[in-house]
């Protein structure tokens, strides 16, 4: 038997070692399934910016058809339900400490006399600012409503007119950017985890000084602690694709090959991140201080809520750093955008360059530890 037939027989055997320790325990199979599933959905539904639903109040001075006419309009809106008709604009602050609405239209007295006479007619919008994206959205809603309304009445012929469309998204619906991203955090989350709990596992279980005792390298030992993890997450990562691409029905317009490839390579970065801290920790808890002492700083600088540009300058220079930010920016990409492998190319190389760092670090540290 040659030396690289020996090298991939060992590797054989210590990943399926690794892969029967995870599902042969089935509180583990629950864990490693059921939270993947339940987080997608969640995700789908909960991680979103849209307004589905504007409970609001109304107050109108004017009292004539063309306030009447006005209010239906905004009425007719599925986004926005009217929960109460207010005599006065002093009744509206008790509906918003409450919770009750979230804008409230205020009409004036005056309001269809100064259309008559072609003059502009301001309608007052209260919004509750505790949400201040919320309260933002809200009032461009009621806007955008104001124009059609006004234009369908004639009152306003603005001489300019603007047409948008927004590419990739024209609905500009949230889930189709959260559920994207979401497939590399899951990713990363499972094998940070998995990594970095594989080795710190087996010394407090007794059984890691057993396998120093075979004939294993302690570079297949690392190789072989490093494969089932991405495989996990390359299997969760396609769950959560057939709930985004399935349930959700978000369109999937790049090539799942590309698609793989860059969270394979993602994850390899990662996992020698994870490896090198089970290679330090001296016990399970430590790990788990450490896992979360890194990703949180990560997840933040990914951008997968706030956007790197609107971060300042010396964070944008620590987010070159992470392979969180660039994974999420080729995976949206890719499944939004259909970017091919060459559009996408450099974001490969912070992610091999985290890689190339890490894995040798990982080698070292479990050599170092080992011997």
């Amino acid at each position: 038997m040659t030396a690289l037939s020996r090298f991939f027989h060992h590797l054989y055997f210590l990943c399926q070692k690794e892969l029967l320790t995870l599902f042969k325990d089935p509180r583990m199979r629950i864990q490693l399934i059921m939270p993947v599933i339940i987080e997608g959905f969640l995700f789908g539904y909960a991680a979103n910016y849209n307004i589905e639903e504007v409970p609001y109040a109304v107050v109108d001075t004017s009292g004539t058809s063309s306030s009447r006419d006005f209010l239906a309009h905004i009425a007719q809106s599925p986004t926005f339900s009217c929960v109460a008709i207010c005599g006065n604009a002093t009744e509206i602050g008790p509906l918003i400490d409450a919770g009750d609405i979230l804008a409230a239209v205020v009409i004036p007295q005056d309001f269809e006399k100064q259309l008559l006479h072609g003059s502009q007619a301001p309608v007052q919008v209260i919004t509750d600012g505790r949400n201040p994206m919320i309260a933002s959205m809200a009032t461009s809603y009621i806007t955008h409503i104001a124009a059609d309304w006004s234009a369908k009445e004639g009152f306003a012929q603005p001489p300019v007119t603007i047409e948008t469309r927004t590419w990739f998204n024209p609905n500009q619906l949230s889930r189709w950017t959260f559920l994207p991203s979401f497939l590399a955090m899951i990713a990363f989350v499972q094998v940070m985890f998995l990594a970095g709990l594989s080795i710190a596992k087996e010394r407090e279980q007794g059984t890691f000084d057993q396998l120093l005792v075979t004939p294993f390298s302690p570079t297949e030992i690392l190789i072989g602690k490093a494969t089932p993890p991405v495989l996990v997450g390359l299997f969760q990562a396609a769950m959560v694709f057939l709930i985004a691409r399935y349930w959700f029905e978000v369109p999937f317009a790049g090539n799942l090959f590309t698609l793989f490839l860059t969270l394979l390579i993602f994850m390899v970065s990662t996992t020698g991140l994870g490896l090198s801290i089970s290679s330090v920790a001296r016990n399970m808890q430590q790990v788990l201080v450490y896992l979360l002492v890194l990703m949180i700083p990560m997840v933040l600088l990914s951008g997968l809520v706030t956007p790197v540009d609107n971060m300042p300058a010396f964070l944008q220079a620590v987010t070159y750093a992470d392979p969180m930010r660039f994974v999420i920016d080729a995976v949206r990409r890719i499944y939004l955008e259909g970017a091919s492998l060459g559009e996408i190319a450099w974001d490969f190389v912070p992610m091999l360059a985290v890689a190339a760092v890490t894995m040798p670090l990982a080698g070292w540290l479990f050599r170092h530890k080992t011997t």
